[in-house]
């Protein structure tokens, strides 16, 4: 089967170690299920893969990619939850949690595999591309949004870094739900795409905001974490799920004592978080922001495209 895989690790030039090229499809195994890819979609975790984090030399060949929509074996058309160990369905009692590419072949390729009870059924409204988009940045956006921050309608939260798959998905979802999102971006471009994408008000990174936010959807790390230990009001909550610029340095712990900011880290989010997200968009009008879609075949000019942060939404590869 084709497949997108890293075969060496290089720090400076990820797509160095990047093969797409024929591999041995999947095996079938007691409680897992093998599902026939009809689209993938392209995560930073891939980059990171392919710079040897997460990864070890002996497990190469690896193939790459976390979220996938597709057919199940016995026709049903599926989304892919990309958290394997989390509850033990499908691998030892005590294994610990990982992600579809770190210990079990990911979702770049023909077929993937994976225990049958992280197959959630795709509704007919969305297609395979839409779906697709969903396990990884849309699955945590709403997780950072709903179940971490507890944002409600009417409420207010900064969204860092516009463009990238979460900032995107959570800026969508946010004001879907009523809620007022600020949206900072040293594009132009990208923070004019923000305001079609529902956000109320765009910065520049850095800006003084109108009013002080209930939660910060933090992605950036460094380069805005001062921004947004001052952004949010007392008490509120700054949600950190990647750090694309580096680890936040300093980390400004007086700040967080002494307004008693809460600070917690989301990976992507449970079956039942999936769940709920396909349905709140199978019961509105709200879609993920797709950036590029090319076949699985171009999966290094994706990767590319992706590495220079050149997109808005997902990139996604189909077969």
């Amino acid at each position: 089967m084709l497949a997108a895989y890293v075969t060496h690790f290089d720090q400076q030039d990820p797509l160095a170690g990047l093969t797409v090229g024929d591999l041995p499809a999947p095996e079938p195994r007691e409680n897992w299920s093998v599902v026939d890819v009809r689209a993938a979609s392209l995560n930073h975790h891939d980059l990171w893969s392919l710079r040897g984090v997460g990864l070890r030399t002996e497990q190469l060949p690896m193939i790459l990619g976390t979220d996938a929509a597709g057919i199940a074996p016995d026709g049903t058309e599926v989304v892919v939850h990309g958290v394997i160990g989390a509850d033990g369905h499908g691998v030892g009692p005590s294994e610990s949690r990982t992600l579809l590419s770190e210990k079990y072949a990911g979702t770049l390729a023909e077929q993937v595999a994976v225990p049958t009870k992280n197959l959630v059924p795709k509704p007919p409204e969305l297609t395979f591309v839409e779906a697709a988009c969903l396990p990884t940045a849309w699955l945590t956006a709403y997780r950072m949004l709903f179940t971490v921050a507890g944002l409600a309608p009417g409420d207010r939260v900064l969204v860092q870094g516009a463009g990238g798959g979460v900032a995107s998905a959570a800026t969508r979802l946010a004001s879907a739900a009523g809620v007022e999102v600020f949206v900072t971006s040293r594009s132009a471009a990208k923070r004019a795409r923000a305001l079609q994408q529902g956000a109320a008000a765009v910065f520049e990174p850095g800006a003084r905001l109108p009013a002080r936010v209930d939660a910060v959807i933090e992605t950036v790390g460094q380069a805005t974490w001062s921004h947004s230990m001052r952004s949010v009001r007392p008490g509120g909550t700054v949600v950190v799920a990647g750090a694309t610029s580096g680890d936040a340095n300093p980390a400004e712990l007086s700040r967080i004592f002494f307004q008693e900011i809460t600070v917690r880290g989301v990976t992507m989010g449970s079956r039942e978080d999936l769940a709920a997200l396909l349905r709140f968009l199978a019961r509105t009008d709200v879609r993920p922001v797709v950036d590029e879609v090319l076949p699985l075949s171009q999966a290094a000019a994706g990767l590319a495209r992706l590495d220079a942060g050149e997109q808005y939404g997902k990139i996604v590869l189909t077969t």
